[in-house]
């Protein structure tokens, strides 16, 4: 299982999508799957039910898209607030950070009006203050940190794709090593 974790906007999605294709995988967007769960936005349920119950779904559904072998799973930029998620992806997939600035992130999201933890005065700032609580946790969370600026997404992609060809290298090679 391969996971995608990092900043809203970070393009988690967009590239967990062309991922899953070339590696012929499933994809699975975890915020797709929590609206499908609970029959609305989330951006409707957290202003009914709040932050806390919403990751309270998040992390019963991560727990269960984990439960699958294969596949590319892109998260939900606070699904590493929990220790517990942090925990479980690390643990049972391959965990890629997509790293982007606030500042990029800002300029790809200025105009969207769908994500609630952005619907403030100045949503910069608060991508600011949300890169310095989460960043220490994606870099916890992630095997892999991969810088988005801008390059294309196929590039993005094939970056990935050669980190995991060198990782299933090195693992072979530690196989070796343990039997000697």
């Amino acid at each position: 299982m391969l996971a995608l974790v990092g900043l809203p906007g970070s393009g988690k999605s967009t590239v967990g999508r062309q991922l899953a294709r070339r590696l012929n995988l499933s994809f699975i967007d975890s915020d797709h799957a929590i609206e499908e769960r609970l029959g609305c936005s989330i951006r409707e349920f957290f202003e009914v039910e709040g932050e806390e119950r919403f990751r309270d779904i998040e992390t019963q559904v991560i727990q269960k898209l984990l439960q699958e072998k294969y596949g590319v799973i892109s998260t939900g930029g606070g699904s590493v607030l929990r220790p517990l998620n942090r925990q479980e992806l690390h643990s049972k997939a391959k965990v890629f950070y997509l790293r982007a600035s606030p500042e990029e992130v800002f300029r790809r999201l200025k105009h969207d009006q769908n994500r609630p933890l952005l619907q403030v005065a100045d949503p910069l700032t608060r991508l600011k203050d949300i890169y310095s609580i989460r960043d220490p946790l994606y870099r916890e969370t992630a095997h892999h940190v991969v810088e988005t600026g801008r390059p294309k997404i196929s590039n993005m992609v094939h970056n990935i794709i050669a980190q995991l060809e060198q990782d299933q290298y090195a693992d072979l090679d530690s196989d070796k090593q343990n039997k000697l």
